[in-house]
Order: structure tokens, then sequence, then C-alpha cells
């Protein structure tokens, strides 16, 4: 039994990559209400986030855009073979930003920025056909970044800065698909950590070849989060030499990808703006996740997770009715980077279609009000996680045992935020 607890212990790694499997656009209400789009659209300061190298075109000399958005999401699992079937009742999630930029000279403008890129709550149905896997997950992560912008020549600029990060994650499973104390309270472990932290950095250009065009891109880099002295808390275990399992610590780095975007935006006429975004994600860096634990009763564990890298095609369309109203909307396609056979509950998600729109009202010539909904359908996929361990009744030895089912999920995103103009 305790080989049966060791096994499992591995899986305790795979909520630290759902940050990384589970990316929350949601950084701006303009830009998402044109499908996310960005690079190459001079709209507001939350260019500090699409591309600070455009912050310099800006025209005002104080440009300020904050916000935030409430996520609703649904997933549901069935397993037509046994008659199972579960659903999550995850909270509501509310990533918001904030990006301020202040123009020193007509080449050099200034900013900060703080959003959350990555962070989610996952709650499934208590004791569930997965529970093994996963019981609940929250996670939350705060980038911070200074930027600068400089303007090279009338038409060519660049920009960037360092980002600092900082988040947290809490995590509870089921120690395995069976396993109660005398209550009959299965046994499960909590993996807690608090204050996580890390420096990456970004760097953008933007360039108006004419008047009507610009071209845009953007690089944010590779972040490795050190996760130190983690709590690791068990409950409901039975008190035997066979399950000797006592709280303890936990380290372990988790690697948070880089992103390449290149995008162009055509001013059509007057009223009338195309964008297009493409975004390369560098999801190879999942190649495994380690985790170290300070109890030395309890083996280190290794996590394979073969991530591929993935794409997203960002379409928008910007339309000025008249000085009080802008109208936006927008489509996305989101390539899941999970291989088959991987495909975990931490992170049920798949290729996904997204469609966004929104508007802008101008309350003043200071003051703007920005809305915007997003609706995400994932592809419905039956698929396996297949690398959970546990010994066979008969003899003993360690074999795999998949976690297979077919997932269906969607959300939708109202958000609203301020622009501020001075």
């Amino acid at each position: 039994m305790k080989r049966q607890f060791l096994l499992g212990l591995f899986l305790m790694a795979t909520v630290l990559t759902y940050a990384g499997g589970y990316r929350v656009s949601l950084q701006g209400q303009r830009g998402l209400a044109m499908g996310h789009t960005g690079v190459a659209v001079v709209n507001n300061a939350e260019l500090a986030f699409f591309n600070p190298g455009g912050l310099v075109f800006l025209e005002n000399k104080i440009n300020a855009a904050v916000g935030a958005s409430a996520v609703f999401s649904d997933v549901v699992w069935q397993n037509q073979e046994f008659g199972q079937t579960a659903r999550t009742d995850s909270p509501t999630g509310t990533p918001f930003y904030a990006y301020f930029s202040y123009k020193l000279s007509e080449k050099f403008t200034l900013g900060l920025a703080a959003y959350t890129p990555y962070g989610s709550s996952v709650a499934w149905e208590k004791d569930w056909a997965g529970s093994h896997l996963v019981n609940d997950i929250e996670l939350a992560a705060i980038y911070v970044q200074a930027l600068a912008s400089y303007k090279i020549t009338d038409n060519l600029a660049v920009g960037g800065g360092p980002i600092y990060v900082s988040g947290s994650v809490n995590f509870n499973r089921n120690l395995n698909r069976t396993l109660s104390d005398l209550e009959g309270d299965r046994s499960n472990v909590t993996i807690d950590a608090s204050g996580v932290s890390a420096w990456g950095w970004s760097a953008g250009a933007m360039w108006k070849p004419i008047d009507s065009l610009t071209i845009g891109v953007n690089y944010r880099s590779e972040i490795l989060v050190e996760a130190e002295n983690g709590d690791a808390d068990f409950q409901n275990v039975p008190n035997s030499p066979l399950t000797p399992f006592n709280d303890t610590k936990f380290d372990a780095t988790l690697p948070l990808p880089a992103e390449l975007s290149i995008g162009a935006s055509y001013q059509l006429n007057d009223k009338w703006l195309f964008a297009f975004d493409y975004n390369r994600t560098f999801w190879d860096a999942y190649e495994s996740l380690d985790v170290d634990f300070a109890d030395p009763g309890i083996p280190d564990s290794s996590n394979p997770r073969q991530y591929e890298d993935s794409s997203i095609y960002r379409f928008g369309l910007q339309y000025g009715a008249n000085e009080t109203f802008t109208l936006r909307a927008g489509y996305y396609f989101d390539e899941s980077p999970v291989q088959s056979g991987y495909f975990a509950p931490e992170t049920p998600r798949n290729d996904s279609n997204n469609f966004t729109a929104g508007l802008t009202v101008n309350v003043t010539d200071m003051i703007a009000i920005d809305a915007s909904f997003l609706y995400s359908r994932f592809e419905e996929i039956d698929e396996s996680y297949d690398y959970y361990t546990e010994p066979n009744p008969t003899t003993g030895q360690p074999e795999q045992v998949p976690f297979e089912g077919t997932y269906k999920s969607s959300a939708f995103v109202p958000g609203l935020g301020v622009t501020i103009k001075i």
C-alpha cells in the first residue's frame, strides 16, 4: 500500500502546469472585443501588454486603462462505458488589468502594467471518478512590469521592460481511488504555495510604413517560477505503518513558456479598422515538471507532460460609429498544447473557437467606458490521462491506470473597463 501512495504522489505536480496549459486571454477590453488583437493596434494604454513599443504613438501625455472580467466556465466529463458523469462547480474568476503611460517627449514614453495572464479556479464534485487526479485547484498569478518606449524614427518605435511575477497555488486530490480512514472519509492531500515569484522580460516594435498600415511584433520571455517550501498536508490517512505520511514541505520549478506575437492592422477608411495577430507559444518547455519533497520518506517525483508548441490566430474589426460610440467584434482560434494521452482533468481544455464583441462609450473627452464579451467553445474531445500508476491487486506490481472520458467545455466572459486620457 505504501508503494500505491508513492507512485500516485507525482500527480500533485500536474496542478502546477495548469497555469501554463490554461492561458487566460483577458488583458484588455478593447483588444479582447477585437478577438484579443492588439500587437499592431494603437488604441489606449493596453499597448503596455500587447506591444510596449507602440506606447510612444499614443497622442495624450497621460493614458491609463483599468478593467476586470468575470469568467463563468463549465466543464462536463462523461464515461459512457461505466455510466459516470461529473461537472465542475467552479467559482467565478475575476482577472484584472491596470496600465499607465506617461509621454516624456515626442520620442520617449514610460509605462507601468499589472495584469493576470494566468489564474483560475476549478472544483470538481466531491469524490468524483477522477478525484485521485484532482478535486479542486485555485491559482493566482500577477504580472507587474515597468516599461519604456522609444521612437527611433517618425514611423518606427521599440519598447519593453522587466516583468516581476508573484503568485500562489492551492490544490487538493484524493491519494488514490479507494483509500479512506475508519470513518469512511477519503484520504487526500492538499498542497499550498504562496509568495511564489520570478522575473522575466518583454520587448516589442511597431512600424507604420504608411498612414493606414501598422505592423507590430512582441516577444515575452520564458519565466521560471520557483515554488520553495510549499506546504503538503495529508488528511484522513489511516494510522498504519503502511501509510507513514506526515505533513511536509516541497519545492518545484514551474516554467511559464515564451510567447511571440506578430500582427498588422489596416485602416480601411475613417470608420473601419481591421486587425490580425498571430501568436506562437513555446509550450515545449513543459517536457517534465519535477517536485522535491523535504520528507525523505516521500520520494521526489517527475511528471512527464510533453507539451507541444501551439498557435493562436486572431481577427478583429473596429467601427467608429460616431464621436460617442466605437463598436468592435472579433474571433480567434486557439490550439491546445496538450498531446493525446496527457489530457488530465486539471487542464480540461482542447482546441477552441472564441467569439468576441464589445464597444467603447466616450463619456467625455478624457473618460471612456470599455466593455467586451467573450464566448469560448472548446471542441468536444474523448481523451485520456495515461500516467497514473497503481499496484496491480493480484501481482502487486505497478501498472498504469488510464483515466479517460469525454470532455465538453465552454466559458463566457463579460468584462468592463475605463480609459482615461489627459
